[in-house]
C-alpha cells in the first residue's frame, strides 16, 4: 500500500503540470490575451498617460507578457513550485516576498542613434549606514522600489512613443511592409534598415529618442539603487538553501491578481472559508437524508415507500437551480411578498457586534451571530442539497439491490442471521464502494464552489471568485484555483482508492 501511495503521489506532479499548462495556454492564446478585460476597463494598473498602447506595454513589462508563452508558463511554474533555482527571495516585514529586480529593457532601435548604451551607474547605498530596524529598512526598500517603478513606467511610455514614431518613419520612407496594423514596426527588421534621419520625417524620431534616452538613464540608475538594496540582503531570506545561490526550497508563491492588485493567496483565503461553510453544511445533509432513504427504498422495493421517495427526489432533481434560486429571491426574500430571508450575503452588516448565541435582551429577541449566519445561508444551502438527493439515493438503492441478490446474502438468511444484521453488516457495507466513488467526485466541489448559487445569492465564495477571474482573464487567480482544485481532485481519487481497500478486503494494491 505504501509503495502504491508513493507512486500515485509522484505521478500527480506531471498530471498537475499538464493540467495547469493546458489552462495557461487557453488563457494566454485566447482573443485579447491575458488582462484583455483589464485593459478594456482601464484597470487598476493604468499608466499615467492613459494611452492604451502604453498600458499594454506596462502590463507586458510588469508581468512578462511579451516573453514567449512557454517561458511565461515556466516562470509561473518556478514561482509556485517549492523547488527554487537561483538567488533566494527575501521576505518583507508584511510577509511579501521580493525577488531580484527585473532588468531594464533596452530602447528599440538604439543602434540607429548611438554605438553604445550608457552603463548602469554605481549605486550610492552605504550598507554601513542602513538602519537596523526592520520598519526603517522596509521604508528604504519601498522608497527605492517606488522610484524604480516610476522611472520604469516613464521609460515604457517613452519607449512606446518611440516605437510609434519609428513605425511612422518607416511607412513614410517606403518601408511600410515592416509595420503592423497597430503602427508599430518589426524591431528586428528595423535594426537592419539604413535610416536617413536628416529628412523631415526623421525629426520627430530624433526628438523622441532624446526623451527615451533620458528616461532610460533614469531607469537604469533607479534599477542600480534598488538592486544594491536587494543584494545587501537587508531582509530575511525565504526557504532553505540546498546549494547556495543555485537551489533552494521555499513555500509556493501564487502571485498577484491582475485585476485587484492583491496576493492571490489572500483572495483565496478570504473566499474559501465561505464556500467551505456552505458545503460543510450541505453535503452532510445530502448524505444524512439520501443514504437512509435510499436504503429504505431498496428494502421496500416496489412498495409505496420506494415509489413516493423515488418520485419526490426525481421531481426535486428536475427543478433547475437557477429557477429555484430566482423564485426564492422573488417570493421568500422580496419585500413585496413574504420577506422571510435576506436577499444575499452570509451575514448582516452588524453581525460583528452580535453575541454568538441568540438572546432575549431589553430590545427583544436578538438572533446572535450563529443564528444570523444560518438565516443568511439557509436558501443557498437548500439550493445546494435538493438536487443531490435523487442521485445519491438512487445510487444507494441500486447498489443495495445488487447485493441483495448476491449468494452471500442468501446464505446469511439461510443461516438465520437477523434481517437487520443482513442489511447493515452485509448488504450496506458491500454497497459502500459506489458511495465512496461519488464522495471522491463531490469532495473537490467543496473547494470549487457553486458558481450559479453564489452568484444568485451574492455569496462571496470561490465560485464567484473563479467566474470573475474568467471574465477578466485574471491569469494568476485562474491558475491558482486550477492548481488547487486539480490537486484536491487527485488526492480525493487517491483517498477513494484507500477507502476501497479498507471497506473491501478483496481489494489490494500490493
Amino acid at each position: 500500500m505504501g509503495t502504491y501511495i508513493l507512486r500515485r503521489l509522484i505521478l500527480m506532479i506531471p498530471t498537475l503540470i499538464g493540467i495547469t499548462f493546458l489552462v495557461f495556454m487557453l488563457v494566454a492564446l485566447s482573443p485579447g490575451g491575458v488582462g484583455a478585460s483589464l485593459r478594456a476597463a482601464g484597470g487598476s494598473m493604468q499608466s499615467d498617460s492613459g494611452s492604451a498602447d502604453i498600458q499594454q506595454a506596462y502590463l507586458e513589462d510588469r508581468y512578462g507578457l511579451d516573453d514567449p508563452v512557454v517561458m511565461q508558463y515556466l516562470r509561473w511554474l518556478h514561482r509556485v513550485s517549492p523547488i527554487k533555482f537561483g538567488q533566494r527571495g527575501q521576505e518583507l516585514p508584511n510577509g511579501e516576498v521580493i525577488a531580484t529586480p527585473r532588468a531594464v529593457k533596452e530602447p528599440p532601435a538604439w543602434q540607429w542613434f548611438v554605438d553604445k548604451l550608457p552603463e548602469p551607474p554605481l549605486a550610492t547605498l552605504d550598507v554601513a549606514a542602513v538602519p537596523s530596524e526592520a520598519e526603517k529598512r522596509d521604508r528604504l526598500f519601498r522608497a527605492a522600489n517606488s522610484v524604480y517603478a516610476g522611472a520604469r513606467q516613464k521609460l515604457i511610455a517613452e519607449r512606446t512613443r518611440l516605437e510609434i514614431a519609428l513605425g511612422t518613419f518607416a511607412t513614410a520612407t517606403g518601408r511600410g511592409d515592416i509595420v503592423d496594423h497597430t503602427g508599430k514596426p518589426d524591431l528586428g527588421a528595423l535594426v537592419n534598415v539604413k535610416p536617413d534621419l536628416t529628412r523631415a520625417e526623421g525629426e520627430p524620431v530624433a526628438a523622441q529618442w532624446t526623451k527615451t534616452l533620458a528616461a532610460y538613464e533614469n531607469a537604469i540608475k533607479a534599477h542600480a539603487e534598488l538592486t544594491a538594496i536587494y543584494d545587501a540582503t537587508l531582509f530575511p531570506q525565504v526557504g532553505v538553501a540546498v546549494i547556495p545561490g543555485v537551489l533552494s526550497l521555499a513555500r509556493p508563491d501564487l502571485g498577484q491578481s491582475f485585476t485587484r492588485g492583491r496576493p492571490v493567496i489572500d483572495l483565496i483565503t478570504t473566499a474559501l472559508p465561505v464556500t467551505l461553510m456552505l458545503n460543510l453544511i450541505a453535503f452532510p445533509i445530502i448524505y444524512l437524508i439520501a443514504v437512509p432513504f435510499g436504503m429504505l427504498a431498496a428494502v421496500k422495493k416496489d412498495g409505496w415507500q420506494d415509489t413516493v421517495l423515488g418520485g419526490l427526489f426525481v421531481a426535486l432533481w428536475s427543478i433547475p437551480t437557477v429557477w429555484a434560486g430566482v423564485m426564492f429571491l422573488g417570493y421568500l426574500c422580496s419585500k413585496q411578498y413574504l420577506q422571510l430571508f435576506p436577499t444575499g450575503g452570509i451575514g448582516s452588516k452588524d453581525n460583528a457586534d452580535m453575541l454568538f448565541l441568540p438572546v432575549i435582551g431589553v430590545d427583544g429577541f436578538e438572533r446572535g451571530f450563529a443564528l444570523d449566519a444560518l438565516w443568511h445561508v439557509a436558501l443557498p444551502v437548500f439550493c445546494l442539497v435538493y438536487g443531490g438527493f435523487a442521485i445519491l439515493s438512487k445510487q444507494t438503492r441500486a447498489a443495495m439491490l445488487e447485493n441483495f441478490s448476491a449468494d452471500y446474502v442468501r446464505t446469511a438468511k439461510a443461516k438465520g442471521v437477523a434481517g437487520r444484521d443482513v442489511i447493515f453488516q452485509h448488504v450496506f457495507r458491500n454497497s459502500l464502494l459506489p458511495l465512496i466513488t461519488m464522495f471522491a467526485t463531490i469532495f473537490p466541489a467543496m473547494l470549487a464552489g457553486s458558481v450559479v448559487i453564489e452568484r444568485i445569492f451574492s455569496v462571496p465564495g470561490m465560485g464567484s471568485l473563479v467566474i470573475e477571474a474568467i471574465n477578466l482573464r485574471d491569469r494568476e487567480v485562474l491558475l491558482a484555483n486550477t492548481l488547487i482544485i486539480a490537486a484536491v481532485n487527485l488526492l480525493a481519487l487517491l483517498l477513494a482508492d484507500i477507502l476501497y481497500a479498507m471497506c473491501d478486503p478483496r481489494i489490494s494494491y500490493k
